[in-house]
C-alpha cells in the first residue's frame, strides 16, 4: 500500500481539513507529521491545545492511519524516514511563510521518486480567521497564553513596553526579518514607568493599581498577546492579593513585584541609596498571599531582586532567589543597571545552575548591547525591552511640534508623519 504523508499544525480542525485526509485516504495509507508546540511556535502563536491533545484527535479520525512529530516546519527529516509516494497539502502555501518549505518538499520528494498533490483551497474557511474569534470572545482564557508559551519551550519569549492601546497594536503587530525567518514580540509590558510617564507623573506608584488596570481595558481589547504587568512592590500583602485577582480576573497573565522597601523609586537611578530592599522573610509573605489568592493554575507571580542594583552581589541575590521560589514564585527576574551585563550574566549561569527549569527574566534597559541569543545561551526565558516605545514617542512627537512652530505650517512634516489614509486604516472599523 502506498504512503500518503500529509503535514499538519491541526489546531483547530475544520471541514476542509477533513477533506484533505479524506481523500489522502483515497490514496493510501495516511500517516499525519504533526507539527509539535515549539515547531508552531516558530512562525504564530502557540497552540492552545498541546501536542499529545492535538494527536489524539487525530488518531480518532478514521482516515488517519498514525500520527508522528515534525518537529520544524520543514519536512525534510520525516520525509527521508518514511518516503511517501505522494505529500499532500492545500495549494494555499504556495506563497507566504511556508513557500520555501514546499520548494524543500519538492526537491527531498525528487531524490526518491515521491511527488506533491496538491488540492484547492477550502475557500470560506480559515484557521486564522476561527482564531480571531476565538480571541474576541471571553470563552478563550488569555490569562493562560504566557504559561503556554514557556511550555513549549520557545527559544525566548520577547516582550516590549506599552504606555497606550495604540503602542499595544505596534507590539502585537510589529514583525522583523532574521536569517530567513519572520520574528515578532510574544507580549507586551505594562510598566509602571511607561504609565505614570504618559499620565506626567513621576515612577513612584502614584498612579494606583486600580487605576492602571483600568487604564489597560483598551489595551486589552485591541490585542491579543499575553501581557505581564509591572506590580511595583506589590504594596502590603493584602493589598497585593487583590491586585493579583484584579489582573487574572482582566486576562493579563502574569505580574512581577520587586523586593524594595517603602516608597517606590526606579532602579536606574544613580543612587544606590535612594531605596531599601524589604526582609527576604517578608517579601516571601507576600508572594504566598498572592499565590493563595489567584483562582488557576496559569497565572504567573514573578518576583524581582534588587540585590545587583544594591551593589550586595551575587550571593545574596541568589540567596533571595531560592527563598522566593521556595515561596512558590513562578519565575525570577535578576535586576542590573551595570553597563556591561556582567553581573547579571554570571548571576545568571548560578542561577540557571541551582535551577534548571524555573523562569528568568531579564530587563537590559542598562546593557542594551546583549543580543537576545546570547540571553538565550544563558538560559534567560523572557527577555523584556522595558520602555523603548515610550522613548522613541516622545523625541519624535516634540520634533514635529517644533518644526511646525519653526517653518509656520505643517507641510513640513508630512514626510515624517503617517498619512491620514493610513491611521483611518490603522484601526478596524474607523472607515
Amino acid at each position: 500500500m502506498k504512503t500518503i504523508y500529509v503535514g499538519m499544525a491541526a489546531e483547530i480542525l475544520h471541514e476542509g481539513h477533513l477533506a484533505l485526509l479524506q481523500q489522502a485516504s483515497r490514496l493510501g495509507k495516511v500517516v499525519v507529521g504533526l507539527l509539535t508546540d515549539e515547531a508552531i511556535g516558530s512562525y504564530k502563536d502557540y497552540p492552545v491545545l498541546n501536542f499529545e491533545q492535538r494527536a489524539a484527535v487525530l488518531r480518532a479520525i478514521k482516515y488517519v492511519d498514525e500520527v508522528v512529530p515534525q518537529t520544524s516546519l520543514d519536512y525534510t527529516n520525516n520525509l527521508r524516514s518514511i518516503m511517501p509516494s505522494h505529500v499532500i497539502h492545500g495549494d494555499d502555501w504556495k506563497s507566504g511563510v511556508q513557500e520555501f518549505v514546499r520548494e524543500k518538499v519538492i526537491s527531498e520528494l525528487a531524490t526518491f521518486g515521491g511527488s506533491l498533490l496538491e488540492v484547492p483551497y477550502t475557500e470560506g474557511i480559515s484557521t486564522t480567521e476561527i482564531k480571531n474569534r476565538i480571541r474576541q470572545s471571553t470563552l478563550f482564557p488569555r490569562v493562560t497564553k504566557l504559561r503556554r508559551q514557556l511550555d513549549s519551550k520557545k527559544d525566548i519569549l520577547r516582550f516590549i513596553d506599552l504606555h497606550s492601546a495604540l503602542s499595544g497594536l505596534i507590539a502585537e503587530n510589529a514583525k522583523g526579518q532574521r536569517d530567513g525567518v519572520t520574528v515578532e514580540f510574544d507580549g507586551m509590558w505594562a510598566s509602571s514607568l511607561t504609565d505614570s510617564t504618559s499620565r506626567g507623573k513621576p515612577d513612584i506608584e502614584v498612579v494606583d493599581v486600580s487605576s492602571r488596570i483600568l487604564g489597560l481595558q483598551d489595551v486589552l481589547e485591541a490585542t491579543s498577546k499575553p501581557i505581564i504587568f509591572d506590580g511595583d512592590t506589590g504594596g502590603l500583602p493584602e493589598h497585593f492579593a487583590f491586585t493579583v485577582k484584579s489582573l487574572e480576573r482582566n486576562g493579563v497573565s502574569a505580574v512581577i513585584i520587586e523586593d524594595k522597601l517603602g516608597l517606590k523609586k526606579n532602579s536606574l537611578i544613580e543612587r544606590s541609596e535612594a531605596f531599601l530592599q524589604e526582609e527576604v522573610d517578608d517579601f516571601a509573605i507576600k508572594i504566598r498571599e498572592g499565590k493563595r489568592a489567584q483562582a488557576s493554575k496559569d497565572f504567573m507571580i514573578i518576583a524581582r531582586t534588587e540585590s545587583l542594583i544594591l551593589n550586595k552581589g551575587i550571593p545574596d541575590a541568589i540567596r533571595r532567589a531560592e527563598a522566593y521560589v521556595e515561596a512558590g514564585a513562578d519565575g525570577i527576574m535578576i535586576h542590573s543597571r551595570m553597563s556591561t551585563g556582567e553581573d547579571f550574566i554570571a548571576c545568571a549561569k548560578e542561577f540557571r545552575r541551582i535551577f534548571p527549569s524555573v523562569p528568568l527574566v531579564v530587563v537590559p534597559t542598562s546593557f542594551s548591547h546583549i543580543k537576545d541569543k546570547e540571553f538565550r545561551d544563558l538560559g534567560v526565558d523572557i527577555i523584556i525591552y522595558a520602555n523603548h516605545l515610550l522613548r522613541a514617542a516622545y523625541p519624535s512627537m516634540r520634533g514635529i511640534a517644533e518644526k511646525i512652530l519653526n517653518e509656520g505650517c505643517a507641510k513640513g512634516v508630512e514626510s515624517q508623519i503617517m498619512s491620514m489614509k493610513e491611521i483611518l486604516s490603522l484601526i478596524p472599523g474607523t472607515d
